[in-house]
């Protein structure tokens, strides 16, 4: 037990450790977590061929845009080249973002950009897709249940986010390797 604290104690030591490891692991978590999940809705938005990341689906626009796309007839044609701009931006965030965040590159502006992508697709859920009228998809803070899609899961993940933010990549970065003789 004596050796146990011994460590905890070199650990607390050292602020240099937990400040190149702590946003390892949250690069680390972050891929464990949602690199997937981002890629594979970034996937659902690709159009078809080679050039599916210049034009989308129909079901991006539908995803992103949920009451224009309705109010279109779901048709595409129909919308502003603002809603296809925001539509290839937001597909290509998903893919890029992520891996800027696990690779370590940029990891402070990448962070800060999925934490504005996080709050715009949580208020798409909640305002375009009508999550707000179910308690369940909103959830709640101070509650029992601890699994509310928007306010708890997504604040996890700010959470998460905001440490590559404050911290940047830490060890084993891009970051690291390219602003290693910063000042």
């Amino acid at each position: 037990m004596n050796k146990l604290f011994s460590k905890y104690k070199a650990l607390e030591a050292d602020p240099r450790t937990s400040a190149s490891l702590l946003p390892l692991v949250a690069r680390a978590v972050f891929a464990a977590v949602l690199l997937v999940y981002f890629w594979n809705s970034a996937q659902t938005k690709l159009g078809d061929g080679a050039l599916g990341l210049l034009f989308p689906s129909s079901g991006a626009y539908a995803q992103i845009f949920p009451r224009a796309m309705e109010a279109a007839s779901y048709d595409i044609s129909q919308l502003t080249a603002f809603h296809q701009i925001v539509v290839i931006m937001g597909t290509w965030a998903e893919f890029i973002l992520p891996f800027l965040i696990v690779s370590g590159a940029f990891s402070r502006v990448a962070a800060l950009g999925m934490i504005g992508f996080i709050a715009v697709q949580s208020l798409t859920d909640l305002y375009g897709h009508g999550g707000i009228a179910h308690a369940a998809t909103l959830g709640a803070w101070f509650d029992r249940a601890p699994d509310g899609l928007i306010l708890d899961q997504r604040a996890l993940w700010v959470f998460l986010l905001l440490t590559l933010v404050l911290k940047g990549g830490g060890a084993l970065s891009v970051d690291r390797l390219i602003f290693r003789n910063a000042t």
